[in-house]
This record gives C-alpha cells, structure tokens and sequence, in this order.
C-alpha cells in the first residue's frame, strides 16, 4: 500500500515531515532502525503509518500509559483498530485484547515492557502474526541512557520469536554511546541510525542566576503567558511551589507520581485544556502528553543530565512557534549537583547493607526468593533502619542493574469489588445509612456483572460522584466488607521489590564494574556537562546541546541568553548578516580566506560554514586556491 497514501486517507497530511518517510521505507525494507527525533519530531507517524501499510499487528513497548491511552484513542477516531494492555485492566478485558490480536482484527497494541515478562503474555504472542515491533522511548534499554530500565532488555528476548521481523527504535535523547548501546542490547542485524537535527529553532534556552529564585519565577511567569511546566526535583517542593504560585494570585497546580491515577489525570487534563495554565511537576509528568502550545518550560531545580534537560526542555514549543526553555540557578544548587554523583553512588558496602536490610525487611530467607514480588513501602524502610532515602533507592538502582532484583510499579492494581450477596437478596440487607445507600446504588448502576465477577473501583472517583471524601468512602467500603456485603480489596500506589534471584549472604554479593563503576564515571560525566552547560559563557546554548548528542554544528541560534548577549554587544551576527558581510567584503575586492577570518567579528567555524554556503549557492568561487571572489 502507497504510504503517502496512507498518510492522507488517515491522517489529513500531503506530506510528511522531514526524515518520518526515510524512516518509514527503512523499515517497510525490513531494516532495523533506531530514529532519533527530538520532542514533538513526529515519531509516532513512524511506526503507525507502516503498521497500516504491513500485514498483521504491530507491538509497540512504551512504559507510558498515558501515552497509550491517548494514541488508541487518536487512533480509533481515524478509523484504525488499536488496542493497549496496561495494569489495572481486568483479566477478562486483557485476554480479550489478545484474542482479537489473534484474530487479525488490531493493527497497532501498545504494551509496558513489563508486560514481556509475563509467560501468559508470550503464549498469546508466539500465535500473532506480527508486522513490526517498536520500541518507544527506546534509551530506557541502555544502562549508560539517563532513565535505564532492566524491563526494557527482554525485548530481546521477543525478538529471538520473530528474527524475520524489523524492529523501530525511537527515542528523543541518545548520545552516541547510547546510540551504539541500543543497538547492540536489541540485537540489530547490521547498524543503522537515522537522525534528524536536535536544533529546535523556535526555542529560546535561558540560563539565569538568581538567588531569590522564588522572586525570578513570578518574574518570569509574570512575562510569559500560555501552558506553562516547572520542574522541580522533590514532590514536596512541587506542592509548596504550587502553593506559593496560587498564593501569589497565579492559577497553579502540582503533579507527581505519589498522587492516585485520578488525580493525576484530572490534573493533567485540566492543565492542558488550560484551566490551569502551569503545572508544577516532578519528572513523571510530560512523557507522552501532546500539548503542543506550551510557551514555557522552567527547570527550578537542576536536572542530573542534559539528556533529562534536553527532553523536558523540549517540550515547549511544539507547533513550531517561539517558546522559551529557562533554568534558574543559584550556587547553592550548581554545589549540590556536583555533589549528587556520590549520593547516587553510594558505597558498595552501603549497598550490601540496604540488599541484606530489604531481606530482613520482607522476612526473606537465604537461598529463597528467586521470582517473588514484595509490596515496597519506601518511606517505612528508611524509617525502620534509619536510612537517607535517596541513597536507598540509588543502592537499589545498583542492585537492579547487578540483576538481583528489580523496583517496579508494574505489580500495582487498582482497587476491587464483588458483591457477596445474590442482587435478590442485597434489596433484603438493612444497609443502616444513607451514604450506604447512595453508594450501592452508585456501584450497581455503574458497574455490570458486579455480581459474579471483580470490578475495577477508583474511590476518588466515587468520592466525588457522592460529594465526600475518599477516606469516607474507603471506611465504607470497609464496613460493608466487614458485614459480608462485598468482597473489598483495597488498590495501592506503592512499588513492589521483584527478586530475580534467591536471596544470597550480603558478603557473596557481587557488584560488576558495568554495573557500578562504569556507571558512576558515565553518571558523573553526565553531571559535568549539565554544570558545564550552566557554567559555559562562550557559546551558544543551543550549540552546546547538540555538540553533547554529537552533532556538529556551527551557526549560533541566535536568541539563547547567550547569542542575545554576543548580538547586544555587537558580536554575533545570525547567519544572513554572515553571509551579507562576506559579500559586501568580497564586492569591495578579492580577499583571502584567512583575511576574511581575522575581519569578521564571529566565530572561526560559523565564517567557513557560511563561505561554504556562498560557494554551494554559486555566489561565489575559488579565484585561487587561498583567495574567494564573487562570481560574475
């Protein structure tokens, strides 16, 4: 099937942006492909328009729901069968997901990598047929990507199933050695990268010290209007942030991972249909929201890397018109990230000391525990033993890597109920309140077959449908379980601990160096260049970003803080004024390149580049080998 054909039937589009179609027809050819795209390049036209041109499903690994959620429905309104298994869904609506898999009728179905672990899971998938497997957010598999993890490397595993099918790796944000590092986890027949430019040309990166960053923030939001994201660090600050901004008479809110999925979603839509304009956030929130009319993106606490800086930042601006990317900074901040590197890699001892604490923790005995999944509470653990909390989750980042054991949220499940007593029978019960009343009612007229099998509950949701809280409603739950009315199992938002292998005495531990060393050096590099990126007052922002992804460029942006600085002052020209000042020198006589260099006051790189651009175009030649001339 003709894919510009496809692009128009389902998606409205003559054509498609720069690199999508290289992409595209790389994989129609059957080649492995890792696309890297900067925020808002379009990535996933990349893998949905072959989808639709290929016969069978399409799988594509994300570890973002939200994400999954919003492409199947996109994808549904264009008349495109999608489908997504996520956890909280019910059995019976997961094995009907893969039934239909089976039966041809899904292009596109979105799975966590989690998911791959799950050997009901694979049954189902060694009988699809299957078109093209994609891999979202593709950095996440490699241990020197800024957000590596371990359930990303059984895809692998997939790919031994299907060695005659292609394979999409997409990702934003990849240094070379990441680059290589994907390839190889995923098994790439030969090595093959397409790459757009990470120039974003509508963005303007700020870096600004300020010691009262409270103040500068008013300030800077004072200044800008339209959607609005602040990172910050710590989920606290993002409360008492959003506080401080709502007190000052902004329309603020908060978001991060500790709030219910509800709230989460309530507060993520809001923000987008602008009821809210800014949102303070933690790092949870963004991946896979499409909101393309964000005009500010503020980082109010530094982040570890320029690969986390580069995607966050990227969120701005994506229809294409002028944003803003602004970090603020104090030297009290630029200290504690250089400090953050041995917080994040504690010593190995600490880290046999916290392996050895979570067995006793979870009353796990040596030799045992090979697959067994334990309901983490964090903030108890610290507690119990003393701990610093950061350090803890750090040594457990180390131990995941090393293979032991693994954090995960995948194992969470929403809240259940089932009814106990036949529907004949209930209208019989003396429910004793109102609000029990008004709840049974609410739960039989929502939920179906609530009789003979679990439903999936919210009770925030619940709570606000009756006009109480949710505590209210979780007691309530509780006493009609207690009457033996409903069967209750209470949801949770906490991590789970998944032992890969048997718990073994914290002196047999062993810590590979890819698994510590190797990544404390690679960790630390990361942190020098988010500093040096701060720090830097001799080139343009924008520069130094892709120069750090490897991509050579030399013509300035033109309005970071640094190009506007070099433009006040008279030194920096933008590459028309370059080219300009070339001929008007070249019109008053033939000069030498050299000469030119020494004339022009701007970068060495950006004259030769803007020479060669004159010499392309035919404006201008070689008179002699040392010495340029306009061209009659």
């Amino acid at each position: 099937m003709d894919i510009n054909r496809i692009l128009k039937q389902y998606w409205g589009y003559d054509e498609f942006r720069p690199l999508q179609e290289d992409i595209i027809r790389s994989v129609l050819s059957g080649r492995d492909t890792l696309a890297l795209m900067p925020t808002g390049g379009g990535k996933s036209i990349t893998y949905q328009v072959p989808a639709m041109a290929l016969d069978g499903i399409c799988i594509v690994v994300t570890p973002l729901i939200a994400l999954m959620n919003d492409q199947v429905e996109e994808l549904r309104e264009r008349g495109i069968e999608a489908e997504a298994i996520y956890t909280g869904q019910q059995r019976e609506e997961v094995t009907s997901v893969l039934n239909k898999a089976l039966a041809d009728k899904i292009k596109l179905l979105y799975i966590s990598p989690e998911r791959l672990a799950s050997e009901r899971f694979r049954e189902y998938l060694r009988r699809m047929h299957l078109s093209l497997l994609a891999v979202d957010e593709a950095h996440c598999i490699s241990q020197w990507g800024y957000d590596f993890r371990p359930s990303y490397l059984r895809i692998a595993e997939i790919r031994e199933l299907f060695p005659q099918v292609a394979v999409l790796a997409l990702t934003a944000t990849a240094t070379p050695q990441v680059a290589d590092d994907i390839q190889q986890k995923l098994k790439f027949a030969e090595p093959h990268v397409l790459s757009k430019s990470f120039r974003r040309e509508n963005i303007s990166y700020v870096v600004r010290k300020a010691n009262d960053k409270l103040g500068e923030l008013i300030h800077i939001l004072s200044s800008v209007k339209g959607g609005t994201i602040v990172y910050v660090r710590k989920r606290i600050t993002a409360e008492e942030l959003a506080d401080f901004l709502t007190k000052k008479g902004m329309q603020a809110d908060y978001y991060h991972a500790g709030l219910s999925s509800l709230k989460r979603s309530m507060k993520q839509e809001a923000w987008k249909r602008g009821e809210t304009p800014v949102i303070v956030a933690t790092n949870a929130f963004g991946m896979g929201i499409d909101k393309p009319d964000v005009r500010l993106v503020v980082h109010f606490d530094i982040p570890d890397s320029p690969e986390a800086y580069f995607q966050e930042a990227g969120r701005a601006g994506r229809d294409g018109k002028r944003a803003y990317a602004v970090l603020l900074y104090n030297e009290a901040v630029l200290t504690a990230l250089k400090k953050r590197v041995d917080k994040n890699f504690p010593d190995i001892r600490y880290i046999r000391e916290v392996y050895r604490l979570l067995g006793d923790f979870f009353q796990l005995e040596e030799g045992a525990g090979a697959g067994f999944a334990f309901e983490f509470n964090p903030d108890l653990f610290v507690k119990t033993y003393k701990l610093e909390y950061v350090q803890v989750l750090a040594a457990i980042g180390v131990l995941q890597v090393a293979g032991y054991l693994e954090c995960t949220t995948e194992v969470h499940s929403c809240s259940r109920i089932s009814f106990l007593v036949l529907r004949d029978q209930l209208y019989k019960v003396d429910l004793q309140t109102t609000l029990n009343e008004k709840l049974v009612e609410l739960l039989l007229r929502t939920f179906s077959g609530i009789f003979v099998q679990y439903a999936f509950i919210e009770e925030e949701w619940i709570a606000g449908q009756l006009g109480v809280t949710r505590e209210d409603i979780y007691q309530t739950l509780l006493g009609l379980a207690c009457r033996k009315i409903i069967s209750y199992i209470p949801g949770n938002d906490r991590p789970y601990i998944v032992y890969h292998q048997p718990r073994v005495p914290d002196s047999y531990l062993h810590i590979g160096r890819n698994a510590y060393a190797d990544r404390k050096q690679s960790y630390s590099v990361k942190v020098e260049k988010m500093a040096g990126y701060i720090e830097e007052n001799k080139k343009c922002r924008q520069l130094y970003l892709m120069d750090y992804f490897g991509q050579k460029d030399t013509i300035p942006c033109g309005m970071c803080d640094y190009c506007l600085k070099q433009k006040k002052s008279g030194r920096l020209m933008d590459k028309r004024q370059i080219r300009q000042m070339i001929i008007t020198l070249l019109q008053e006589s033939d000069r030498e390149l050299n000469l030119l260099v020494h004339t022009i006051p701007v970068e060495r790189d950006d004259i030769l580049e803007s020479v060669r651009m004159l010499l392309e175009d035919g404006k201008i030649i070689y008179k002699t080998p040392t010495i340029l001339s306009l061209k009659i």
